[in-house]
């Protein structure tokens, strides 16, 4: 395992540095520069700033310099804050993210999961083309579509749930976990579902069943371990992509995370802070692959034994 492990993280590290190369040149080949306003920069003032940033320097040297300062975590100043520093602004936005990605994770993880066993108990019924037609809409509807017809029905017109916000007022949470979290429980409900039709046509369930053994022990005793592996291994992808995806939403609600610093950076040309986020959440995409990965070895046996063959 502990050979595995190692091995993987030594596969992120050239794939944490294409993604900052290929992010560093694409921004720089993009149009307009990271001091270009509707109102003119006179030229001096323009000159002092591309002196105080390095943009007057070689486009090489801004490349290794920005390098060497990644290898020691340091992201560089942000141009549209001059006050704070890249890191600042991502400690700043982060726990917001990250606990909205979490209710939204939890709500996918319950929500999924319970139409998903649910379903395989009885495939082919009514019991099962319910939940998997919903789940299918869930698939097919976008953030950018469902939270503002959330926002519209529960936040407006009844009036039940605030409609932005963050921490302030008490339900100011539900709207925005539902919305960025209802896909996400939507494929975790197909992939658990036919990871339970696959384990419940297994011989010791049958075996199970031939004994007698109560509904529930044959699911949560035997079944269930096998039947969520492929969920999973969708966990890992699923957690990094709600920390990415989160843009939507948090425009939508209002919310002050990163997503907020991302769609600014984006308009105003931050070349150091789009660069900043777009590797940190590269690397919690690779960060939560690895764990889900790991998860996964530790729940298969068999993984486990051929991995232990291969050292």
């Amino acid at each position: 395992m502990l050979r595995f492990i190692i091995l993987r993280c030594l596969q992120a590290i050239p794939v944490l540095f294409l993604v900052a190369t290929v992010t560093f040149f694409m921004i720089r080949m993009a149009p307009g520069g990271p001091f270009d306003a509707e109102r003119a920069v006179p030229p001096e003032v323009l000159k002092h700033l591309n002196e105080r940033y390095h943009l007057d320097d070689p486009l090489w040297k801004q490349y290794l310099d920005y390098m060497g300062n990644l290898l020691q975590g340091d992201f560089g100043p942000s141009f549209k804050y001059p006050t704070h520093t890249v890191n600042d602004l991502i400690a700043a936005g982060f726990p917001a993210t990250a606990e909205l990605s979490l209710y939204a994770i939890l709500f996918a993880l319950v929500v999924g999961l319970t139409a998903g066993i649910f379903a395989s108990l009885k495939s082919n019924t009514l019991q099962d083309y319910i939940p998997m037609s919903a789940a299918m809409i869930g698939i097919c509807m976008p953030t950018f579509v469902l939270g503002p017809i959330l926002l519209l029905v529960f936040g407006i017109w009844l009036g039940w749930l605030p409609v932005a916000g963050w921490g302030q007022i008490a339900g100011d949470k539900i709207l925005p976990s539902v919305t960025l979290g209802f896909a996400y429980a939507a494929y975790i409900a197909r992939i658990s579902r036919g990871g339970m039709l696959d384990v419940l046509s297994q011989d010791y369930i049958r075996t199970a069943k031939a004994k007698g053994l109560s509904t529930a022990r044959i699911i949560f005793v035997h079944a269930l371990r096998g039947g969520i592996t492929p969920v999973i291994s969708f966990l890992g992808p699923a957690i990094a992509g709600l920390l990415a995806g989160s843009f939507v939403v948090e425009s939508i609600f209002q919310i002050p995370g990163l997503g907020r610093f991302y769609v600014m950076a984006a308009f105003n040309r931050d070349y150091t802070l789009i660069l900043g986020l777009t590797i940190f959440f590269a690397f919690l995409i690779v960060l939560f692959n690895l764990l889900a990965d790991i998860v996964l070895v530790w729940l298969n046996p068999k993984v486990r034994q051929d991995l232990g063959g291969k050292q």
